[in-house]
């Protein structure tokens, strides 16, 4: 089993920056491609980032790209969310997510990974 927990959510003024980070209880983490989503209220949850086991692949959506970052120390079992100018409508529960299993076919598809944290509030004000 395993178990996610991210943490660097919080309260940001537009324009701002926040690092997300998730924490992975295995230390097969390394064999793991990693996701980020968010959901935001009144929305479905959406596909936010990407990142390959190596770190040598990433994925965004386009609503992010540019300011986000997603990164890996696999060293650590960690994988990261840099986020910068953040803005207004990024304001969301952000959550990590595993795929423990055999290559992705869907990278952006929340049914992809098998294993999700349980969240971290962003909220950007205006």
């Amino acid at each position: 089993q395993v178990q996610l927990v991210e943490s660097g959510g919080g309260l940001v003024q537009a324009g701002g920056s926040l690092r997300l980070s998730c924490a992975a209880s295995e230390r097969t983490f390394s064999s793991y491609v990693m996701g980020w989503f968010r959901m935001a209220p009144g929305k479905e949850r959406e596909f936010v980032a990407y990142i390959s086991w190596s770190g040598s692949s990433t994925d965004y959506a386009d609503s992010v790209k540019g300011r986000f970052t997603i990164s890996r120390d696999n060293a650590k079992n960690t994988v990261y969310l840099q986020m910068n100018s953040l803005k207004p409508e990024d304001t969301a529960v952000y959550y990590c997510a595993a795929r423990t299993s055999t290559p992705p076919t869907n990278r952006r598809s929340s049914s992809t990974y098998n294993y999700w944290g349980q969240g971290t509030q962003v909220t950007v004000s205006s």
